[in-house]
């Protein structure tokens, strides 16, 4: 219900946006890090994991993030890592969805089960790394997910006739798609107007690709806008193999974590890759 969706928004905001501005990192990092738990536990009981062991699953990996992080090991640079994720993400995407939904199932169960957490995990140390960066960096990350997502469904509304991938997602077009690329091409020229301008301090990543790749950039963000659908496309390609709607009921009127997160988990660590040196 709208009430339920509102009311889940509002709280949490009010829970993530004093973490996400404090001066720290260890707020952010902290709270993140128990999404990160329960996208785990939701991620092990789409593959077949019962609810307790799924919830031992999540609290393992939130306690070996934890050591990693203590170790100092957050702060250091991981170029090959997102180099590396980068390229997985785009190959397993390209392969799951050719396969499509029956084929999910082919894959031998521990294998998918661990695949899906290290690319949780991953998606972890590529945001708190994204905060390291700068505020400013992260928030334009979030900024060019969200934009996409919403100017495609209203291009893909507005205009759309050519399906997508109708078996994994019916309301999906390919005229959606080229609506969120065009929406976060003019999000990034305006942002860098802005930056021109002296309102924003110059960190996003609409500038640092800009600096770094020329007019290369324009191609790399139409490449993240469309990792962004893809991860979309995956969890739902998943949650049809595993029969349910929602990842869970962890957020009442919007499903689960990873039902609101499944586009920044290869968005974020390809955002890491394409300013690594």
């Amino acid at each position: 219900m709208l009430w339920q969706r509102v009311v889940t928004a509002v709280a949490m905001l009010l829970v993530l946006l004093p973490a996400l501005f404090h001066a720290q990192i260890e707020p952010f990092a902290a709270l993140s890090l128990l999404l990160i738990v329960a996208a785990a536990w939701e991620w092990g009981r789409l593959n077949g994991l019962a609810s307790r062991w799924a919830l031992l699953a999540g609290v393992l990996l939130g306690a070996a993030l934890t050591a990693l992080w203590w170790s100092g090991a957050v702060q250091r640079p991981w170029p090959l890592l997102w180099w590396s994720v980068g390229v997985l993400w785009v190959l397993l995407a390209a392969w799951m969805l050719r396969r499509g939904v029956l084929r999910w199932t082919d894959w031998p169960v521990w294998p998918r089960r661990l695949l899906g957490w290290f690319l949780i995990a991953c998606a972890w140390l590529a945001l708190v790394q994204a905060r390291l960066q700068g505020l400013e960096f992260l928030l334009s990350v979030l900024v060019l997910v969200w934009t996409a997502d919403v100017a495609a469904y209203f291009g893909g509304k507005a205009f759309g006739r050519r399906k997508l991938a109708p078996s994994v997602s019916p309301g999906k077009s390919w005229e959606g798609v080229y609506s969120g690329v065009l929406g976060v091409a003019l999000v990034g020229v305006l942002w860098l107007y802005l930056d021109h301008l002296g309102i924003t301090r110059g960190g996003s990543v609409f500038q640092r690709l800009w600096s770094d790749w020329g007019w290369g950039a324009a191609l790399l963000l139409a490449g993240l806008v469309a990792m962004s659908v893809a991860g979309d496309l995956v969890e739902s390609l998943v949650k049809r193999s595993a029969g349910v709607k929602d990842s869970s009921r962890l957020l009442p009127g919007h499903g689960g974590v990873l039902d609101r997160v499944d586009a920044l988990l290869p968005v974020l660590p390809l955002a890491m890759m394409v300013i690594s040196r």
